[in-house]
């Protein structure tokens, strides 16, 4: 980092700039104007704007429009399905130059280790990878994830250069009504940063749960409930994942109003929607489409964050400001012509300068191996509990269907779209393995199975044929975790993610192809969503509504109790 005495005189003109930006036009987000002049940068911070410098090093933007990096305020690197490396390689040059994670995932897996992984990997990339401390693993006690971490194994953790605070309290009930552990966490960062996660909750509760001192939110799913949020003070983070697409529900809140706000996040994201789409680039340019200002959107996806998370040194282009800077063809496209993060310009040279961290998590699907029959179901009523998906959504809806008892199981019925969802212990704590039915999947023949499972991430497996389930549950074992699909005993396909059972030593090129391939065996099974295997993860997740499974059960989410069998 340059000295102060530096920085003052190449802002001043005093001495040469090391880099000057000349030809653009620089998006003021505070009046929306576009303004002329050169931009002057010392080591990694904006020194000048709008005047003419000179510099050691001169690069043109002719024709360009600069605008801030944009900061990505929530996110699961683990759920890109690469490392933080290649998660890097793949969003910094669509001028995402901070990101704001969560390594919950990898927690849940292998435990303060997982963080620690993610901590270091922190030092060594080109974007400011911001680590926050995770909240609640396992997200609940209905669940056996792979480690436990209480408040005095994250009080271990404080201190770190790249952290924030705390990242999204999930146990929303264990705030509202005092749990004892939750309170020791919120009083370890009493004062900090906590992150919120606390889907249709509203009235008292809201009340209760913003009054521990939580901040933002990115559950918010319908413009009511955020509205409800932001009038409660809290930042609504705009969501639009590989699953979780919050985007056109929450858009018609977003003007110069409320942007200051309101900030932008992917939460889970692959880099196959990456490379279709876009990462928040295509966030920023769908909103625009959609009728929300310029203005508005760029500031949801960098001052604001910035400001929402304490980031007092980015967010503008301006003097003293950390030089993230996007040079876009223009504000309706945002697509990035050139990216610098931190004072460094983006390119293959500045990736393969950086270091890199030892990968984890390895050899860790330790499920035993499973049979035919180990997916029967043992229900004794017709009346059933059913999973109904909501594609594009986390949110689940809680169905009752009458499902005709034969040979001591109730068997899929794929006539009517009901199909068996279980989920099989693999960390080796206790082998449990929970059946159910979902709704939603179209599947008409074999299986699809996946370690992706939030958040404790055990195996999470669907199919019509038992025997197609078990091939796939022991397939993931064999490598190391990752997704499956099968159909009459053979694989079709498959993505080994080696790291933690959710990450993939292979370049995000590689994984967007693979699941290109995964993508279109599920629909040859006659699977009619568009992202099955995260749709899948999202199906175990206990704590968000209405009903979900995991390894000890159904789950009823509103009641936050294990349905007995």
């Amino acid at each position: 980092m340059a000295g102060l005495e530096q920085r003052i005189a190449q802002g001043r003109g005093d001495e040469a700039a090391d880099l000057v930006l000349r030809g653009g036009r620089v998006f003021d987000l505070v009046t929306g104007a576009l303004l002329e002049g050169d931009v002057a940068i010392c080591g990694d911070t904006i020194v000048g704007v709008f005047d003419r410098y000179e510099g050691r090093r001169i690069l043109d933007v002719s024709d360009l429009i600069l605008v801030p990096g944009f900061i990505d305020t929530h996110l699961h690197i683990e759920s890109s399905l690469v490392t933080p490396f290649e998660f890097d390689r793949c969003v910094t040059p669509r001028g995402v130059t901070t990101a704001i994670c969560d390594p919950h995932e990898i927690a849940n897996v292998i435990g303060a280790e997982g963080i620690r992984y993610f901590q270091e990997a922190s030092r060594h990339s080109l974007m400011d990878i911001r680590v926050q401390l995770s909240s609640c693993v396992p997200s609940t006690h209905m669940e056996t994830a792979g480690a436990t971490l209480s408040a005095e194994d994250l009080a271990e953790l404080m201190g770190h250069p790249s952290g924030i605070g705390l990242a999204e309290f999930m146990n929303y009930p264990g705030v509202i009504h005092r749990d004892p552990e939750a309170m020791k966490k919120l009083r370890l960062f009493e004062g900090g940063h906590v992150d919120g996660h606390c889907p249709l909750l509203s009235g008292r509760d809201l009340n209760a749960y913003v009054a521990a001192g939580i901040r933002t939110e990115h559950e918010a799913t319908s413009a009511p409930e955020a509205l409800e949020k932001l009038r409660k003070g809290m930042r609504v983070l705009i969501r639009e994942g590989s699953v979780s697409k919050d985007l056109r529900a929450l858009q018609p809140l977003l003007d110069e109003r409320t942007s200051p706000y309101m900030c932008l996040c992917t939460d889970d994201r692959n880099p196959l929607d990456i490379d279709e789409h876009g990462h928040l680039d295509y966030m920023i340019r769908t909103l625009i489409a959609l009728g929300t200002p310029p203005l508005a959107a760029y500031r949801a996806a960098s001052l604001s964050a910035a400001e929402a998370f304490g980031l007092g040194d980015r967010g503008m282009i301006a003097p003293g400001k950390r030089a993230d800077i996007v040079a876009v063809d223009s504000l309706e496209g945002c697509h990035a012509a050139m990216v610098l993060a931190g004072g460094v310009v983006v390119d293959d040279a500045a990736f393969a300068a950086r270091g890199t961290v030892a990968p984890v998590g390895r050899q860790s699907v330790r499920a035993p191996r499973v049979m035919a029959e180990s997916f029967r179901s043992t229900g004794n009523r017709e009346e059933t509990d059913v999973i109904g998906i909501r594609e594009g959504k986390i949110l689940t809806d809680h169905l009752h269907e009458r499902i005709e008892i034969r040979d001591g199981d109730k068997a899929p019925d794929p006539a009517r779209d009901l199909v068996r969802i279980a989920v099989v212990e693999r960390h080796g704590r206790n082998g449990n393995i929970a059946t159910g039915f979902v709704k939603g999947f179209g599947l008409t023949a074999g299986a699809i199975a996946s370690t992706v499972c939030h958040d404790h991430h055990n195996i999470a497996c669907v199919g019509v044929s038992y025997g197609d389930m078990a091939v796939a549950a022991n397939r993931l074992g064999e490598i190391e975790g990752g997704f499956v699909v099968v159909r009459d005993g053979e694989v079709l396909a498959e993505l080994a993610l080696p790291v933690a059972g959710l990450m993939s030593l292979s370049p995000f090129e590689e994984v967007r192809d693979r699941l290109v391939e995964l993508r279109a065996a599920a629909r040859g099974l006659g699977v009619s969503l568009e992202e099955p295997f995260l749709q899948l993860a999202f199906l175990a997740l206990p704590v968000i509504p209405s009903l979900k499974i995991t390894d000890r059960g159904m789950v009823d989410v509103l009641r936050f109790e294990i349905i007995p069998g």
